[in-house]
């Protein structure tokens, strides 16, 4: 059973941003199919987690219009902490518009293809078009995949070619500073045969929103004998209600590993799957989260083995403080065929707070006999063991919880590949926790 749902936007506003965005003709028919599914397919369910009274779709704005910057010394300071001044693959989105692209020479000599979404439908459509919602995401899984689908008003494709290795990473900004500014962003990261690239993106508020509408779905796509690395913070404002959806796809023998820092002030579902479909192919997911003041927050980690011989390993690591609510579902699941395969999860939770409440939830769904499979889950306070031998030592026990919480945190911090995002995700956690 649906609820009805009547959206501020319809086939005409949709046609006509289309257009407006100069759109091939494929692309225009995908969002108002999109929108038309819309109005059938009910809300995702998200497990212990009721969402039927946050506002998904209710909006006045879809675009903002923003300022470009010239150069990095045009970012706000906030911003320019993120950014190595000498990074030569870099794009910076402001709200809703592409407001700095930078890609180096040699990896354009390469075929490197990294730009804005609607640049990418203009100039690459037919490549664009093999990926987009067809492989990793489909439009008619529930009302928001369709609802990003009809309304997608910001993101990235970056393309690797077939035996293309880059050794530096790839960085996108989203910067949100206009409580009007809905994010509608899609990102799609393919690295073909043989290749390898490290993405790491970063959603920064430099304001508090109020009912203001984040809508994200990444797909990612490792073909055979890739590697792609997926470091992601997000950090959007108190005010703002998020739909996140990370997802890949993994081919023969490939690799996909996201390090995702989840430090939302707002209410967020976060989904982060990954299908193993190649033999020998290889998931790694380490995610940290911190949950504060009256905040609901859900998250679904998932690994889907279809391959024989592959193996997914899930590390999820939460602290949640005051009245936050911070729900972990760890998903591993072996279909039937994927022998040989190991599905590993570990998800630990600390409170910091009476009201505080953590859940984790470990799930192992085996249809092989030949498999390996575990999983470990853990909700409590600081360890007073920790804490008593650093106060042993002359430190005072706020400062004490403060270290045992850094190191807690660090499996999923130490992961991200740029000192910039590491710094901002280790402050990003301070502040939170302090």
């Amino acid at each position: 059973m649906t609820t009805e749902t009547k959206l501020p936007f319809d086939q005409g506003f949709v046609s006509s941003f289309s257009k407006e965005m100069n759109e091939p003709a494929w692309f225009e028919e995908f969002r108002l199919k999109a929108l038309t599914e819309f109005e059938q397919l009910p809300m995702p369910r998200p497990d212990k987690t009721k969402i039927d009274k946050w506002n998904f779709t209710q909006f006045n704005q879809h675009t903002v219009k923003s300022d470009v910057y010239a150069s990095l010394a045009d970012l706000p300071e906030d911003v320019k902490a993120l950014v190595n001044a000498e990074m030569k693959n870099l794009y910076i989105q402001h709200n809703q518009t592409p407001a700095f692209l930078s890609l180096s020479e040699d990896l354009k000599s390469k075929g490197v293809i990294f730009t804005d979404i609607f640049t990418a439908a203009r100039e690459h459509g037919d490549l664009l078009k093999k990926y987009y919602m067809t492989q990793a995401i489909n439009v008619d899984e529930h009302r928001l995949t369709a609802l990003h689908a009809a309304l997608v008003n910001g993101g990235v494709f970056l393309y690797i070619p077939k035996n293309v290795e880059i050794t530096e990473p790839i960085q996108a900004v989203y910067v949100h500073d206009d409580v009007e500014a809905n994010l509608f962003n899609h990102v799609i990261v393919v690295a073909d045969d043989n290749s390898s690239v490290t993405y790491v993106e970063n959603y920064i508020s430099t304001m508090e929103a109020s009912n203001t509408l984040v809508n994200i779905l990444s797909e990612v796509i490792a073909n055979v004998n890739a590697r792609v690395q997926y470091g992601a913070v997000d950090t959007l404002a108190k005010g703002i209600t998020t739909y996140v959806n990370r997802r890949g796809v993994a081919g023969r023998d490939s690799r996909i590993e996201w390090a995702l820092g989840l430090m939302n002030e707002g209410n967020t579902i976060s989904e982060n799957t990954t299908n193993l479909l190649g033999d020998g192919s290889n998931g790694d997911t380490k995610t940290v989260v911190v949950g504060r003041g009256d905040q609901t927050q859900n998250f679904t980690t998932k690994v889907v083995h279809f391959g024989k011989h592959t193996v997914g390993n899930i590390l999820n690591h939460g602290v949640v403080k005051d009245s936050a609510t911070s729900i972990f579902n760890g998903i591993g699941k072996i279909e039937h065929g994927a022998s040989k395969s190991d599905a590993e999860q570990t998800s630990r939770v600390l409170m910091l707070s009476e009201k505080a409440r953590g859940d984790a939830n470990p799930i192992l769904l085996i249809d092989e006999d030949d498999v390996v499979a575990g999983h470990a889950a853990s909700v409590g306070r600081v360890d007073p063991v920790q804490l008593y031998y650093l106060m042993s030592r002359g430190i005072t026990k706020t400062e004490a919880e403060r270290l045992v919480i850094h190191g807690f945190l660090a499996p999923v911090v130490k992961q991200l590949p740029i000192e910039g995002v590491k710094k901002q995700l280790t402050e990003v956690i301070e502040r939170k926790v302090r």
